[in-house]
């Protein structure tokens, strides 16, 4: 079992365990303790009642969170041509419209965190599955990463912007970050409203009973604070 630090304890000490926080003052609760000195990560982890192993029980989405993440978000496009001209002017740090480019990849490197790509050029994404799947990084028109190529720069623009995908784990949980410790707790708090409507509204054909189990919000470093997941501000 882990042990934890001095500072974690004294932060854990100030969250009670057995309670329900309402969604701001969970987060208002979370900057207080917070304790490293960096910018720390902010995460909601939602519980689902979901069977992942039930195809009809599945859950992957995007949603583009309005106060982003706080990180720079770096963009490879999968494109040629005027599409890969597109992608530059658009913003997108890399273009892989090259045989060396592809190789570097295939080669193992993926210092690049949102891969898009145009429907012609998925020929060549999926011989590079091997290396993009482990990592989240395969584009997926159902995560808005496919695009026409007269999309393109409104899909790098939302990447920038702080659009993310989620998707239910093996252990029918949810994870993605929702911003950094650094944030107003108003900002974190709108960005939750905005990911925990787009699981609602992603809930699958096969769900039944109690769809939302548990939510907590945790910041890298620090304790869990359990939400009531049907807060008012969260439901809507």
């Amino acid at each position: 079992m882990a042990r934890h630090g001095k500072k974690y304890l004294e932060a854990r000490q100030k969250v009670d365990r057995e309670r329900l926080y309402g969604p701001l003052e969970a987060l208002e609760l979370l900057k207080e303790i917070s304790y490293a000195d960096f910018d720390e990560t902010v995460e909601v982890h939602v519980r689902t009642g979901l069977d992942p192993r039930q195809a009809d029980q599945q859950i992957r989405d995007v949603v583009v969170m309005p106060n982003g993440l706080g990180k720079k978000v770096t963009v490879m496009v999968f494109a040629q041509g005027d599409a890969a001209d597109a992608a530059r002017e658009a913003g997108a740090d890399f273009v892989a419209d090259t045989d060396e480019m592809v190789q570097r990849i295939q080669n193992g490197w993926t210092d690049f965190d949102v891969a898009i790509a145009t429907p012609n050029m998925m020929g060549t994404v999926g011989r590079l599955g091997r290396v993009l799947g482990p990592r989240g990084l395969m584009p997926n028109p159902k995560a808005g990463t496919v695009v026409q190529p007269d999309n393109i720069a409104d899909a790098i623009n939302e990447a920038k912007a702080g659009r993310i995908e989620f998707r239910l784990d093996k252990t029918a949980n949810i994870h993605v970050p929702i911003g950094k410790a650094s944030f107003t707790a108003e900002q974190l708090h709108e960005n939750l409203i905005a990911f925990m409507h787009a699981v609602r509204q992603a809930r699958p054909a096969g769900a039944s009973g109690n769809f939302i189990r548990r939510v907590t919000v945790a910041s890298s470093m620090g304790p869990g604070i359990k939400i009531d997941p049907y807060a008012s501000s969260i439901t809507l």
